[in-house]
């Protein structure tokens, strides 16, 4: 039955997508979009709290953007390109850096195969309103684990002169195989290894964040964010996870083009 929703998914995500380049890119001559970079590039350096057992914490220097040019953006770790119009925003076809994979090499983990990171391939919108913004996405991983992810983010502005403050919520979907890849173990891993066999199912994940974006001058920006996610039953039962939360954040200095 699994095989056959991620078959069924992979087929509407592939069929939307031709549809909204066709219809949307037809329109581009109507739509209005920037014709240069809008938004904020630098430079930030990531922090990643490990929910694996005998993984340390990852923290990463990366470049940094939350920009859109003509209809491609970037938000800091999603890249995408706006199609038709929708609502309060465009229909999106988006990919999302994820750094979920890990190397058993030299761990606790002696006698399991590593884990790749996703790449996560879907559609999602933004849909910004009055009353905050809702960002909707739906992923099929085309890589190792093969599963799907969907996410849902609301967020609010709340402005104090220099310092404006985007406090958000939502809630992520791991599909039963994207969690068994990361987290499960398979009757291999478990005889060669002093971990039991664990097949989980698809766990729901809601998240909690603040981002900060401080004024230092017209032109650059320092960007703050922190935030923490609650793992599902099935993530947090697994027997090679020791943790029940993951903590992220980053701060990033920024160039604004307007």
């Amino acid at each position: 039955m699994q095989m056959r929703l991620n078959g069924i998914l992979r087929r509407i995500i592939r069929c939307v997508m031709v549809c909204a380049i066709s219809g949307g890119m037809a329109r581009a001559q109507a739509d209005e979009f920037p014709q240069r970079v809008d938004g904020d590039i630098g430079v930030g350096t990531y922090y990643v709290s490990r929910i694996v057992r005998g993984q340390a914490n990852q923290v990463t220097e990366l470049p940094y953007g939350n920009f859109d040019y003509h209809r491609m953006f970037m938000r800091v770790d999603t890249l995408g390109l706006k199609t038709s119009k929708l609502g309060y925003g465009y229909l999106e076809i988006t990919t999302k850096f994820n750094q979920d994979g890990f190397n058993t090499n030299g761990t606790r983990l002696l006698g399991f195969r590593s884990r790749q990171d996703s790449l996560p391939l879907g559609l999602g919108t933004l849909q910004t309103t009055s009353f905050g913004a809702l960002l909707v996405h739906a992923y099929h991983d085309i890589n190792k684990s093969g599963g799907n992810l969907f996410d849902m983010t609301y967020f609010s502005e709340l402005d104090a002169r220099r310092l404006i403050f985007y406090p958000l919520a939502g809630a992520e979907y791991q599909s039963r195989n994207y969690v068994s890849y990361y987290y499960g173990v398979s009757n291999q891993e478990a005889a060669l290894s002093q971990y039991a066999v664990y097949h989980p199912g698809g766990a729901v994940n809601p998240f909690i964040g603040l981002m900060c974006d401080a004024k230092l001058t017209e032109k650059y920006h320092l960007n703050l964010y922190l935030g923490r996610k609650w793992l599902g039953n099935a993530i947090q039962s697994s027997p090679i996870v020791n943790k029940s939360v993951m903590d992220t954040g980053f701060i990033a200095l920024a160039y604004r083009f307007e």
